[in-house]
């Protein structure tokens, strides 16, 4: 079956829905669904269900927008052919963004012309917002040779970025030049530094000269004679940073390296986005349960960001994504907060404390918003203690 989205738009007291090339599929769709979307935002996918059944299910705009990437007319613009395809590459290219990413049209062009003008990208966001996923996926748009590397595990920087020297009864001393040698000398690769914020200050320093326009070169100081590696002709570098006090585990990043770097931030999901990323995800599950959790997760960043809040850090999507495909494995939204969100929040304080708020909260979405059930008695007992 061909993918077929569309938007939905009201006239009158009709809600009307057509494709990206203005096919209408009004008749096609229940007046319940049409309206349930329009009034939420969202378009319309058609999808067969068991025995052939056609249904429509509501996903993000983003994925309609997809379907309607426009081809830039580049013919009235006095440019060199190859910048043409170019233009007609960038401006077309939400097409390959994938479903289960959630990132703005603009912010996508945006990323996809930063790397095939070779510059240096560095994506930012709260954790398990999906930075590293769209860095992945624009290697995979790209089609071009790509490198992988954590930065924010490596132990010895030097070792990992420069190589290593060996010693062996047949060579002697021999020096071993690291993967990520082999990766700057590939031409038009792409190598994505994750978890920047979490490197040792000694792979910043490795890599300023590496990142730096005028400069572009790797000086292997251990090996004989110091040889000096040139960055190949477009290769390109991702990167992904946690930036903020709140994260602790980081680092505060030096600014000349942040300056070799175009800034990409990726925005934190609404409830909305978020409810349309987990039905596509895992269209099997209750919607209803889907919404409990994009809505928890929602509130919890709220929360966070006020001022007076009670919560000192919101839910990702990365937590929320993982919640949804526990429900898909038939457990309880009780029991996936039991081990993927109480865990975040600290129990100091008692009946005032983050995991007390947070238990309460999530309450109200799997009973009747008593919190007579809420603790254990040892963790009773506990509160008493501490109050």
């Amino acid at each position: 079956m061909n993918k077929i989205v569309v938007r939905i738009e009201k006239s009158g007291n009709r809600y009307n829905a057509w494709d990206s090339d203005d096919n209408k599929y009004t008749s096609q769709i229940g007046t319940s669904t049409r309206k349930g979307a329009y009034e939420k935002g969202m378009a319309l996918e058609r999808r067969e269900g068991k025995g052939g059944r056609i249904y429509w299910w509501k996903v993000p705009m983003d994925l309609y927008e997809s379907t309607s990437a426009p081809v830039i007319d580049v013919s009235s613009i006095d440019v060199p052919e190859d910048h043409a395809e170019m233009l007609n590459f960038i401006h077309s290219s939400y097409k390959l963004k994938p479903e289960g990413l959630v990132m703005k049209e603009l912010k996508w062009k945006y990323l996809v012309r930063s790397a095939v003008r070779g510059k240096n990208i560095l994506m930012t966001g709260p954790a398990g917002c999906g930075k590293t996923m769209a860095a992945k996926s624009l290697v995979n748009s790209l089609d071009r040779p790509d490198f992988y590397f954590n930065l924010g595990a490596t132990q010895d920087p030097r070792s990992s970025l420069i190589g290593n020297t060996h010693f062996d009864k047949k060579k002697g001393t021999y020096f071993s030049e690291s993967l990520f040698v082999n990766a700057i000398r590939t031409p038009n690769a792409v190598i994505l530094l994750d978890e920047l914020s979490r490197a040792h200050p000694d792979a910043w320093n490795i890599l300023m000269t590496v990142l730096d326009s005028g400069q572009r070169y790797l000086r292997l100081d251990e090996a004989d004679g110091s040889e000096t590696v040139e960055v190949a002709e477009g290769v390109t570098f991702v990167a992904t940073a946690n930036i903020g006090n709140e994260y602790t585990s980081t680092r505060v990043m030096d600014k000349a390296l942040m300056d070799r770097f175009i800034i990409v931030e990726m925005d934190v999901l609404t409830d909305e986005e978020e409810f349309g990323l987990l039905t596509y995800m895992f269209p099997h599950v209750e919607p209803d349960l889907l919404k409990a959790i994009s809505e928890i997760s929602h509130t919890t960043r709220m929360e966070s960001k006020n001022e007076n809040g009670k919560l000192s850090n919101g839910i990702s999507t990365r937590t929320s994504v993982e919640m949804a495909g526990l429900m898909y494995d038939g457990f309880g939204l009780d029991e996936a907060s039991e081990v993927c969100v109480y865990p975040q929040f600290t129990d100091d304080g008692g009946m005032d404390s983050e995991r007390t708020f947070i238990k309460q909260m999530v309450q109200k979405y799997i009973g009747d918003g008593s919190s007579d059930d809420l603790f254990n008695e040892d963790e009773i007992e506990d509160m008493d203690y501490a109050s």
